[in-house]
């Protein structure tokens, strides 16, 4: 269980410090950056399956009507989350990102009462009520729905929702979504390359290092978390799930100076405030169940 979790800790101080990354491409499209990432990272994944001799099984199980159309919707709310993410990161919105994913669990939780029939406790409760209340409370204050954060929440719970029921694994799922967004990503970047407005070898060496090692960025904390949730128990990964958003936001305050009004603080308080209480339910939940088999 040790080196899974340094496993866990490793991908989630990676995707913690995701916005220092991606503001060195600024200046950069997003679509472009997303059309890279797309293209650099199925490739690194391919190279992955290969070198584990798992290719045949992938293609014959990727044959399958429902397993492709599972995953092709599965990419696309992946290419909209990263969309999102990173033209709020590099257009000032760091702090509503790492919102997005604060309040992501939660929602996840609600996903699960509507659409697999799980059962909240009476006090699992609270916490989604205080979500909504925060998010109710932050547009009532800036006379706007905080559309960065609820996008960024809303795409990736329905990811976890359908990668829960889907029956591939975390590589060849990821490989095969990542297969779904190639040829538009890479129809995109030929023609933003012939039309002399790519960013790709017309920016230095720095960019297109960056832009090419945006599938290592995004592929390595994903494997190292896929390898990690096999061995280390889900509360474990339930409290370190909350570095990469706490990350995201100092890094937005604290790096980049981003404003955070007494507003939006008291909606962040809120927010914080539900997941403590959300944490420590789980945690008496799974102590009286450990003292009742023990008994």
């Amino acid at each position: 269980m040790k080196t899974g979790a340094w496993n866990a800790l490793g991908a989630y101080l990676l995707w913690g410090l995701f916005p220092l990354y991606w503001k060195m491409l600024q200046t950069v499209p997003p679509l472009q950056i997303i059309a890279h990432r797309v293209a650099w990272s199925f490739l690194l994944l391919l190279a992955v399956i290969l070198l584990r001799r798992e290719g045949r099984s992938i293609a014959l199980r990727a044959g399958s009507i429902r397993i492709l159309s599972s995953t092709v919707l599965t990419g696309l709310l992946l290419g909209v989350n990263w969309l999102v993410y990173i033209w709020g990161v590099n257009s000032g919105h760091i702090v509503e990102t790492s919102l997005g994913y604060f309040i992501n669990p939660l929602l996840s939780l609600l996903l699960g009462v509507l659409f697999l029939r799980e059962r909240l406790r009476l006090l699992q409760w609270l916490p989604v009520g205080m979500a909504a209340i925060a998010v109710i409370y932050l547009t009532l204050s800036y006379g706007a729905l905080p559309w960065i954060a609820l996008t960024l929440a809303g795409t990736f719970a329905l990811y976890g929702l359908l990668k829960k029921i889907a029956p591939l694994g975390a590589l060849p799922g990821l490989t095969i979504e990542t297969g779904a967004l190639l040829l538009p990503s890479v129809l995109y970047l030929v023609l933003v390359q012939a039309q002399g407005t790519g960013a790709f070898t017309h920016n230095g060496i720095v960019v297109d290092l960056l832009l090419a090692g945006a599938g290592i960025v995004t592929t390595l904390p994903l494997l190292m978390f896929a390898s990690a949730a096999r061995s280390i128990p889900l509360w474990m990964v339930g409290l370190l799930q909350y570095i990469a958003p706490t990350m995201q936001f100092l890094i937005g305050v604290l790096v980049f100076k981003e404003p955070f009004t007494s507003e939006r603080a008291i909606g962040f308080a809120i927010i914080w405030m539900a997941l403590i209480i959300f944490w420590l339910e789980g945690f008496w939940q799974r102590r009286r169940s450990n003292q009742t088999i023990a008994g």
